[in-house]
């Protein structure tokens, strides 16, 4: 059993940043895969970022690529997705989720089937 808690969420004004943090419960958490989605009122959940186990490999949404990364510390136990350049369409609810399997599938993916998830951190961007 893994239990996720997001945080680091907030308000921020267009162009700033943010980071956002997800601390996850019991001793193997450094078996998962640390998943980031997003939803925005009134759409679909959608992908946000991924980091393998290692840390060595991570995938990202072609809207985030170049302005978020993902990290994660399996000291700490903690993933990590620093924001920067927000943008006002970056305002939704950001959940981490944790999952066993590491795969390009899931960038095109609502996260469905997904392990475990958090209960979100709400982001908002103002112009």
């Amino acid at each position: 059993q893994v239990q996720l808690v997001e945080s680091g969420g907030g308000l921020v004004q267009a162009g700033g940043s943010l980071r956002l943090s997800c601390a996850a419960s019991g001793r193997t958490f450094s078996l998962y895969a640390m998943y980031w989605f997003r939803q925005a009122p009134g759409k679909e959940r959608e992908f946000v970022a991924a980091i393998n186990w290692s840390g060595r490999s991570t995938l990202y949404a072609d809207f985030v690529k170049g302005r978020f990364t993902i990290s994660r510390d399996n000291v700490k136990n903690t993933v990590y997705l620093q924001m920067n350049s927000l943008k006002p369409e970056d305002t939704a609810v950001y959940y981490c989720a944790a999952d066993r399997r590491f795969e390009e599938v899931f960038v095109t993916s609502r996260g469905d089937g997904m392990e475990y998830w958090g209960k979100g951190t709400l982001v908002t961007v103002s112009s």
